[in-house]
This record gives C-alpha cells, structure tokens and sequence, in this order.
C-alpha cells in the first residue's frame, strides 16, 4: 500500500513538473506573437533547458532569433528542431525557416538543398516550391568560388608582385652600384688633380710657394741695399776718440 502510494506521488511530482515546463512554452510564445522577440528567446531557452528535445520550442526559438536579424545563429535552432522533429509538417516548416536563413546569409547553395528536404516533407508548398526555385536562379547568378582556382590565382598573383618588387630591388641596387662607381671616380680624379701636398697654381702660371720665394728674394735684397747705405753714412761720419768738457 504504501509502495502504491508512493507512485502516485511520483506520477503527481511528474505531472506538476512538465505544467511547470509547459508555462514556459506559451509564455512565450504570447511575447512572440506581442513582437517581444528578445524576451520570446529568453522564455523558450528556459525551456529548452528543461525538455531539450523540444522540436516546438526549438523552432520557434530559431524563429525569435531570426526576427532580431541573426540569421546565422537561428539556423541552429532549425536544425535541432529538424533533430528532434516528430512529424514530417514540423521537419518541413524547420526545413523552410533555414532555408530562409541560409538565403540571408547568401549561401545558395544550402539554401536549395534546405528548400529540397523541405518540399520533400511536404511537395503542397507553394511558398516553399517558390523560394527552392528562387534559391536555385540565385545561385546560378552567384556560383560558388573555386577555391582551389582562387588560391592558384592568388598563388600567380603573388609570384608576379615578388616578381616585380625582385626587379624593382635589382634596378635600384644598379642605380646604386652606378651611383657608388660614379663617386669612385669622382674620388679618383678629386686625389689627382687635389693632391693636398701640391698648392694649386695661380692665374698667370705662378704657383703661391713660387710668389713666396719672389716677395722673399726682393726683400732680401732691400734689406742688402739697405744695410749698404747704412754702412756708408758710417763711415762718412767723424769718430771722436776723447771726451768734451
């Protein structure tokens, strides 16, 4: 008896728990439909947190997240609910909703493969037959880089800059070894004809060492004619051998 008791006080426990989970759910979805986007989120992460295989609530979760224009993120949200999806209307609708999303992000390619899986769940759609054809002319428009083709590009791209930068340090290292050869001999013809023993000559042909020697000569032989008159006038002149008294 007792035994008996004690599980329907489990099975009432249990009960109580998912009405308290199940709160959560229309809460937010009310703030959803009031365009209460950031707290709709905040309401169905509470309850995610508690049932997390919640195809519902992850769905409209990603739906929350969408409407605040973060595309990106929201696609997680499908794909869990694509995980967790019961039924094949809900896998469509999750279907739909991240083909949206991939179609904001530009990638077209997924976007025709998340609009395909969707029709696939449900081929009535027209909404969804509609943006698998729009998703498909799209990515006809905007085909897919090559990256392999792009790298080779880059790769050429490169090797022509390193190319022209080699040739451009080359035409500059000439420019320089011509510039240090002119200098050289610069240097050359300035130790020849600027020898710093050697005086340079004057107009006229006569060197300054020379005018020197000149200017030296001519007062050399002034001051012979000088000392020669000087030593006239003394013998001209009377020598007195006493004293005057």
């Amino acid at each position: 008896m007792r035994q008996f008791i004690l599980l329907i006080l489990l099975a009432i426990s249990s009960v109580s728990l998912a009405q308290e989970v199940d709160k959560n759910l229309p809460k937010a979805n009310d703030e959803f439909e009031a365009k209460k986007y950031a707290d709709a989120e905040a309401d169905y992460r509470i309850s995610l947190s508690r049932t997390r295989k919640n195809s519902t609530a992850s769905y409209n979760l990603g739906n929350s997240i969408y409407r605040q224009n973060q595309a990106g993120e929201a696609k997680y949200s499908y794909m869990k609910a694509i995980e967790s999806a019961s039924s094949r209307d809900q896998k469509h609708l999750a279907y739909h909703n991240l083909g949206n999303a991939f179609m904001k992000e530009k990638n077209y390619g997924q976007a025709v493969e998340a609009f395909k899986n969707a029709l696939r769940n449900n081929p009535k759609d027209e909404e969804t037959r509609y943006n698998f054809a729009l998703a498909k002319k799209m990515l006809k428009d905007n085909p897919p880089k090559d990256d392999k083709k792009d790298k080779k590009k880059d790769d050429k791209k490169d090797d022509k800059k390193d190319q022209k930068d080699k040739e451009k340090k080359d035409d500059k290292k000439d420019k320089q070894d011509d510039k240090k050869e002119g200098d050289k001999d610069k240097k050359e013809d300035k130790g020849q004809n600027d020898q710093p023993n050697e005086p340079k000559p004057k107009p006229g042909g006569i060197s300054k060492e020379r005018l020197q020697n000149l200017l030296d000569a001519v007062n050399n032989e002034e001051k012979k004619i000088q000392d020669k008159v000087n030593a006239k006038k003394v013998k001209g002149k009377p020598v007195q051998t006493e004293k005057d008294w």
